[in-house]
């Protein structure tokens, strides 16, 4: 590598400071190439010095060490000092090297084009992220700029987060295309581990600081570094002891786009959040498959995950050279490691990567009509609620949606706000959310349904239905009608009101850019501390806010979200809940269209997205005693496992095949369907005596003790329901989840505009349930 020169140096550099990946006797032999090269002759220095400068040494320095500092890839270092008395070091690049590199970069990049003809199937492009910045000038320049850069303070909305960036920078002096004059600090290597001993210097602190430098760069500058080896650091011997960067020609500017990209890559990463992390991949113009959304998380875990000592590291790198941002953070992984200190990036480049990422969205920001989807206004009741929503502000809404039906016509139908955290894609009419119970009054209309359709009996036990129930899973919905899940959800609700694409019960593949991602109202989460009460105690409430903080990050994986939880796993949007309500409201007759001012029209998505994939290969059956093949009980076995990815449509019933979707004209045949739904009437000896629940729905009372409404709300806020009397329904979806004040009040604010009765669990002084909020913290909180 010495030898060739050039770019082998270069590798052998990168090679050096990977202590998490090589052996420790390559680490020595290696490390030389930082910066203990063979140093040039002095007469090139000093011949390559008065041609740039334009005057004999003697005119320039009192004393000038013959001996470098340092020798790299590209150049070496002297002490030095001027005919002034400063003290400097002067920096000279190395005769040819400059013509050595470009030819390796043209060779390297005739190989890679040479592959990626040969080999298309790899992917390979030539790239010219590599190329070094051989003249001077544009060094001073970046080294400015960096020392600007990081000199300044960012408003991030909270406090400066520059404030944490403690590093020195040398000031540059004087500087041609192949001389550097700068300012001398007396430093220590990073490979020099006694010297670093002996000065007492805390070695997590200075590769901690380093990290934050770095963050910063990446993350608020978009313009950083992209060589981060322990050859261009020092520390300062005097105390106390900071980290100095040296040799900024390496560098690498990036555009806004990429520098949020980056930072919301990071930030998914961190959350756990899939959805947000393929969005991330897709803006950077890498796509993966969504049908295998693993394989990003692990993708991203690997970039930030936390460092190990030497002794600990494992082979598990991921290729540096990928790209420049994968290599500085191998790098600073390998700087780390060879010093032997754990660091913890996640932790670290947090404030950074929010900071660039939330921009604008600071905290407390009221927003503007922007913030608000732009889509036609269907009444006057729609307008004032806008104006309510921007009042309310993003401090309590994250992303919302809200439609109304008042009479089978839609007079509400809003989006506003962004789909996650750090997801600030706009939130859209057919945009998806999580609603938890929300899901139980889904699944108790298909269970009515199944009962219209005589599949099922209201009073039959669960063990008629299923003889080996309490021992196995409990799918009823599939053991009563013979159908799976999905295909019941289909075919009762979905179709019958061209729903497709909006409402599902773990999601399949495919629908992932749509999906809104969770976040907790922490401002809520903290009024439950310290609260008491006759039946539940402080302490359990601290753990109740607890388990709520950490429900996001497991509802917000897509292996989570696709599992199929009839009681709590619903993603849907508002204007298909409350479609299906103000079916409900009438005793399931089809609403006309929805308001085909709506874009993209509701029903307009493909249920279930299609994958290209391979055919499987034919299988032989095989025979047990008596002939039967075991083949098919396989096959079945594993079509269950599959879900979405292999339903099946031949088992939808005649009557709606030929139907086709829309063409129903009522979900339920029974006059007694609002009955069921309330449990009154012959319905009532099912009900739990005085309870708050009807067959599978939750009762409201209004103002007046009538039982005229019925829903179901969800944990976080999400809820939907209707009011029969008025022939009303609502639907709001919410994706940061509170104990539930932001949807009380807009279901207030909407009913007293139109006039209508409040529903106790959304008025002031009513009884609320146990789902509008945290579940029991809901409940105590409202006491």
């Amino acid at each position: 590598m010495i030898e060739l020169e050039g770019l082998w140096v270069k590798l052998g550099q990168y090679l050096s400071t990977r202590a998490d990946v090589l052996p420790e006797p390559y680490i020595n032999v290696l490390k030389q190439l930082q910066d203990s090269l063979p140093p040039r002759p002095f007469e090139e220095v000093r011949g390559t010095i008065e041609k740039e400068l334009g005057k004999p040494m003697n005119d320039l320095f009192t004393d000038f060490v013959l001996e470098p500092l340092a020798t790299a890839s590209i150049a070496q270092v002297h002490r030095a000092t001027l005919r002034n008395g400063r003290d400097v070091v002067v920096k000279i690049q190395h005769d040819g090297v400059k013509e050595i590199i470009l030819e390796d970069l043209k060779n390297a990049k005739s190989l890679i084009e040479w592959i990626a003809w040969a080999e298309p199937r790899h992917g390979l492009v030539a790239s010219e992220e590599f190329t070094l910045i051989m003249s001077g000038c544009l060094i001073v320049e970046n080294t400015r700029a960096v020392s600007r850069n990081l000199s300044q303070k960012t408003d991030s909305g909270s406090g400066s987060v520059s404030s944490a960036v403690d590093v020195l920078i040398p000031e540059i002096i004087q500087s041609t295309d192949k001389v550097l004059i700068l300012e001398y600090m007396d430093g220590i290597r990073l490979n020099d581990n006694d010297s670093l001993e002996a000065y007492g210097v805390d070695k997590q602190k200075i590769v901690e600081e380093i990290t934050r430098a770095y963050a910063h760069q990446i993350y608020i500058d978009g313009f950083f570094n992209g060589d981060p080896h322990p050859g261009n650091f020092l520390v300062s011997k005097e105390p106390p002891h900071k980290p100095i960067l040296l040799d900024f020609g390496l560098t690498k500017r990036i555009s806004n786009s990429m520098r949020q990209a980056l930072a919301k890559m990071f930030l998914s990463c961190a959350e756990g959040d899939h959805v947000a992390l393929l969005s991330a991949f897709a803006e950077m113009g890498l796509k993966l498959r969504v049908d295998m959304p693993q394989q990003a998380m692990e993708i991203a875990t690997i970039f930030f995950r936390q460092s190990t000592t030497a002794s600990e590291a494992k082979v598990d790198a991921f290729p540096g050279d990928a790209i420049i941002f994968m290599r500085v953070l191998n790098l600073l992984r390998g700087l780390s490691a060879s010093l032997n200190v754990r660091i913890v990036y996640l932790d670290i480049m947090r404030p950074f990567a929010e900071s660039t990422l939330q921009g604008s969205m600071v905290h407390g920001h009221i927003p503007n009509n922007h913030w608000i989807y732009d889509s036609p206004v269907n009444s006057d009741v729609e307008s004032k609620l806008r104006n309510y929503l921007l009042e309310l502000g993003s401090d309590k809404i994250l992303g919302i949606q809200i439609c109304a039906y008042k009479d089978g016509k839609v007079i509400i139908d809003t989006a506003a706000g962004m789909l996650g955290k750090y997801d600030p894609r706009p939130v859209q009419p057919d945009s998806l959310f999580p609603v938890f119970s929300v899901t139980k009054g889904i699944t108790a209309g298909m269970v009515h349904w199944l009962v219209d359709k005589g599949k099922l009996k209201y009073e039959e036990t669960v063990a008629n239905i299923w003889p080996k129930f309490g021992t196995n899973r409990k799918e009823i919905i599939k053991h009563a009608s013979g159908k799976k899940f999905q295909e019941v959800l289909e075919e009762a609700i979905v179709h019958p009101l061209q729903l497709e694409g909006e409402l599902y019960v773990g999601i399949p593949p495919g629908v992932e850019s749509r999906l809104a991602a969770l976040t907790v109202d922490t401002d809520e989460l903290q009024k439950l501390s310290g609260r008491t009460g006759p039946e539940v105690p402080s302490t359990l409430l601290n753990n109740v806010a607890q388990m709520a903080s950490g429900i996001p990050v497991l509802f917000n994986t897509l292996n989570v979200r696709r599992v199929i939880i009839p009681a709590a796993n619903g993603h849907c949007s508002a204007r298909a809940l409350a479609r299906y309500y103000a079916a409900l409201a009438t005793g399931g007759s089809i609403p006309p269209p929805h308001s085909a001012n709506s874009k993209p029209l509701l029903g307009s998505h493909m249920h279930t997205p299609k994958f290209p994939t391979t055919p499987p290969k034919k299988k032989k059956c095989t025979a047990k005693k008596g002939g039967r093949s075991t083949q098919g009980v396989q096959d079945a076995s594993l079509s269950d496992k599959k879900g979405y990815s292999q339903l099946r449509t031949s088992d939808v019933d005649d009557e709606a095949a030929s139907a086709g979707a829309g063409s129903v004209s009522r979900l339920f045949s029974n006059d007694k369907i609002f009955d069921a739904f309330m449990g009154v009437g012959e319905y009532e000896s099912m009900i739990h005596p005085n309870g708050k629940f009807g067959l599978g729905f939750r009762r409201y009372n209004n103002s007046s003790g009538k039982l005229k409404c019925f829903g179901h709300s969800g944990m976080g806020g999400s809820t939907g329901y209707c009011d029969v009397e008025h022939n009303f329904a609502i639907a709001v979806m919410v994706n940061k989840m509170s104990l539930g004040s932001v949807t009380r009040g807009i279901v207030r604010f909407v009913c007293e505009e139109l006039g209508l009765p409040v529903p106790d669990e959304f008025s002031t002084t009513g009884e609320k349930g146990p789902d509008m909020g945290l579940n029991l913290a809901s409940s105590q909180q409202q006491r």
